[in-house]
This record gives C-alpha cells, structure tokens and sequence, in this order.
C-alpha cells in the first residue's frame, strides 16, 4: 500500500475525440473498465469516445460517462501497475467528483458509472426543457462577477455556476440573462467572457428536478468509508463522512462548483502536488491561477503514469508486462 499526494479528476468540457484509446490497447485492466461502461451504457460509448463524430461526444449523455471512464481506467491502470495507491486527498469537478469518490473507496465503478449514466440523461432532458446557457468568465474577481450577476437578475436567472479561481467564474442561467451578464462583466472589466458549448445551464436552478429523479439512484448504492478525505464540490472543504458525501453529491446540481475553495483546502491540509486524472489539462491551468505554489501534473496516457516520479520506488515496478513499460525502462 502507497500513501501518495493528492488526486484530481476533471469534468465535462475535457472530452476529446481519442480520449482513452491508447490507454485500452496497452493496458488490461483500463480495457476492462471500457468494456464495462460499454456494458451498462448499453451502447457502443468506447465508439464515440474513439472515432467522434465530435458532436456526438459533445452531448452530455455521451461527455459525462466518457469522461469517468477515461479517469477510472486511469485509476484501474495504476492499480495494476503500482498495487494499492491511496491518496492524501481527492476532488473532482463536478461530473469528476465521482471519479475522486471511485479514488477514494467511497463508490464503486459499477456504482459510478451507474449513478453517471442517470445523471448524464437527467441533465440533458433538463437541457431539452428548458433552455439554459453558460460562459466563462476571466480576468473579473469573483465580487466583481457576483456584483454583475446581481445586476443581471431583472433578465432571468443568472447565477455563479463554477467557482474555479480568483479571476474565473463561469456563470449559468437563462440565455437572455447571460447574455446581459457577459455585457455587464466586459462593462466591469472582465479581460473575456467566453460563451460555453452546454446543453443547459448546469449548477443553476434550471436544473431543478434532477436531484430529485436522481437521488434513487444514488440511494441504492453503498457509500463506503472513504481511504481519504474528500473535498466536495458544494463545500470545498475536506471529509470523510460517507452520509455528508452522499448528501453533496445531490446539492451539487443545482449549486456552485467549488473549486478555488477546494484546492486552498487542499493546500491548507498540507498536500500541495497532484495528479490529474483524465483528458486535457483543465485543473492544472486553474491550480496555477489559485496558488502557484500548488504543482499539478496531468496524466491521460500510459506513458505518463510509468514517468511520473511518485511512482518510481512501487515494488510492482519489476517484471511490469505492459506493453512498452520495458523499452522505456531499459533506455
């Protein structure tokens, strides 16, 4: 068993087209998690994640499943690799917060990926019914941002979606009020506003009802004790209680993401080096924009686990079989 620092999982707007398909060629154990969420997708997902057509994995229905996948065959690799690695600590964004409770031992991957599947087809029915928008906010603070919403509110509802550091926040709400939000944040002095390419408005009260439908599901699996503490996107502040974990991970739909209060927590504790797990490189940006003293590296690939210096000295290191592991050793 390893004790090593934290992990970080990343949510919707990472996919990419290939995402996790020289992954599934070299390892069993990621292959295996594939064809899982193959199975309780019942439907090709490992297709659309591999060969696109892009807008097909743009769809949350797709982009939510295709992205855990992508991170607990991540998790599944290093575990055939190195043995049993516990982190200091775990957090996700948003849809990645099931990834960091997989990490933690708090869910299964059965379980996740169920509760995902129904979440995925709960988000975008809510999408489909009322018609929700989004957009990044960068270079304003978070008052600033706050101040602009508030005066946004005489459009429709408009409110702070993802807290992701000092100087970005993405905001949610109806198309009308966001649009009036990102005039209001260019007045203030935001450097940009970027609409965002969603299928609602996530983490908004437009998503009212989907806690609601999806808390059976969330119900009828086991929340486990967690092997570390986990910061919860609603909280930001670290845990271990299986019932407040559980209690999170409905709130979250309809509340803000986190995320700055959620990496000083981190720091705060003491754990200050990560790795991110799954596509892009998304929460290595913003931990440079929250606290550089922070280091996050980012891992989507084999050759990134087996070059990571955290997992040099793992005793599974010898007689590794994974295809390639021995080229690169021996160089």
């Amino acid at each position: 068993m390893q004790l090593i620092d934290g992990f970080l999982f990343p949510g919707q707007g990472s996919q990419h087209v290939g995402m996790g398909r020289e992954l599934a060629s070299r390892c069993a154990s990621a292959k295996a998690v594939f064809e899982m969420a193959d199975d309780i997708m019942a439907t090709p997902l490992t297709r659309i994640m591999w060969e696109g057509p892009e807008a097909a994995l743009r769809e949350t229905v797709f982009t939510q499943p295709a992205i855990l996948a992508h991170s607990l065959a991540l998790l599944a690799t290093i575990h055939e690799i190195y043995g049993e690695v516990i982190p200091a600590v775990v957090a996700g964004h948003s849809l990645g917060e099931y990834s960091a409770l997989v990490a933690a031992g708090v869910l299964t991957p059965c379980a996740a990926l169920r509760i995902v599947k129904r979440r995925g087809e709960l988000m975008h029915r809510a999408g489909e019914t009322r018609q929700g928008a989004m957009a990044a906010v960068l270079g304003l603070d978070t008052p600033g941002v706050l101040h602009v919403l508030e005066a946004a509110q005489g459009a429709g509802i408009v409110v702070a979606a993802n807290l992701n550091a000092p100087d970005q926040t993405v905001i949610s709400g109806v198309p009308v009020a966001v649009d009036e939000a990102m005039k209001l944040a260019f007045e203030a002095g935001a450097a940009r506003v970027v609409p965002l390419a969603v299928s609602g408005a996530f983490h908004s009260p437009l998503m009212a009802g989907v806690a609601s439908e999806l808390a059976s599901v969330v119900h009828s699996v086991e929340f486990a004790e967690p092997a570390c503490p986990v910061v919860p996107n609603v909280t930001g502040a670290l845990t271990t209680s299986p019932a407040e974990l559980r209690r999170c991970l409905l709130l979250q739909i309809e509340s803000p993401v986190r995320w700055c209060d959620s990496m000083r927590a981190m720091a705060g504790s003491g754990t200050r080096t990560f790795l991110e797990l799954g596509p892009g490189r998304v929460l290595a940006g913003l931990a440079k924009r929250i606290d550089r003293s922070v280091s996050v590296r980012s891992v989507s690939d084999l050759d990134a686990l087996t070059t990571w210096d955290g997992f040099r000295e793992s005793p599974r290191q010898e007689g590794l079989t994974i295809e390639g592991k021995e080229k690169r050793r021996d160089a």
